[in-house]
């Protein structure tokens, strides 16, 4: 991991933290949720609108995407190691909870539209999970759907086209109504996911 990752990495953690802070201190008796936190986050100024193009070559937008309990993890096809253990563990978690008859959507951003087709994107959440659901677009889509979660996400330098890109590496879990509600960081397992998904799942009613 890149010193520039790190410290960028943190200060989203910081700030994620702080908009608990406030959440908890000026409206966390109304948080229906408050007993299926782990992260301390409360919602707050994370997600948003986006507009992006599914693994079908279709623009859809965050109405389209975000229908049920959501599943996101932004991320790279090429990434060598943490993209791949990092959407193997959500969809595990997707099929405890699909078991339960619990039913939570994975979905996948790319943020290396450079490499990042729609055929590419496809075969890739392929790997993973029938019902992941591949995003990719334009660079400024991308940007947007980044900034929209407060992602982060850098190119290393490279003169081919074999580099690699510094990001975040939590997943972070949304519903239509409620906006973002939970981030999952890299050390959680798919079994501890699955019963926190299935901890909000029941709280939203």
């Amino acid at each position: 991991m890149s010193k520039t990752y790190a410290i960028a990495a943190g200060s989203v953690v910081v700030a994620l933290l702080g908009g608990a802070f406030l959440a908890t201190q000026f409206g966390g008796s109304d948080d229906v949720f408050a007993n299926c936190r782990a992260s301390q986050s409360a919602g707050g100024a994370i997600g948003g609108p986006f507009e992006l193009v599914d693994e079908n070559g279709v623009t859809v937008t965050d109405t389209d995407v975000i229908t049920g309990p959501t599943l996101i993890y932004f991320g790279y096809t090429f990434c060598p190691d943490v993209c791949p253990l990092d959407n193997m563990r959500n969809a595990q978690a997707v099929d405890i909870l699909d078991a339960q008859g619990v039913e939570v959507k994975p979905v996948f951003i790319s943020i290396d539209p450079e490499r990042d087709t729609v055929d590419v994107v496809r075969d890739f959440t392929d790997n993973f999970h029938d019902r992941m659901l591949g995003l990719t677009g334009s660079p400024e889509q991308v940007r947007a759907a980044s900034q929209a979660y407060r992602t982060y996400y850098a190119k290393q330098d490279s003169e081919d086209e074999f580099y690699l890109v510094d990001h975040t590496t939590m997943s972070y879990l949304v519903f239509p109504e409620q906006g973002f509600q939970e981030f999952y960081r890299r050390d959680v397992t798919p079994e501890q996911m699955a019963e926190s998904l299935s901890c909000f799942i029941d709280a939203a009613g």
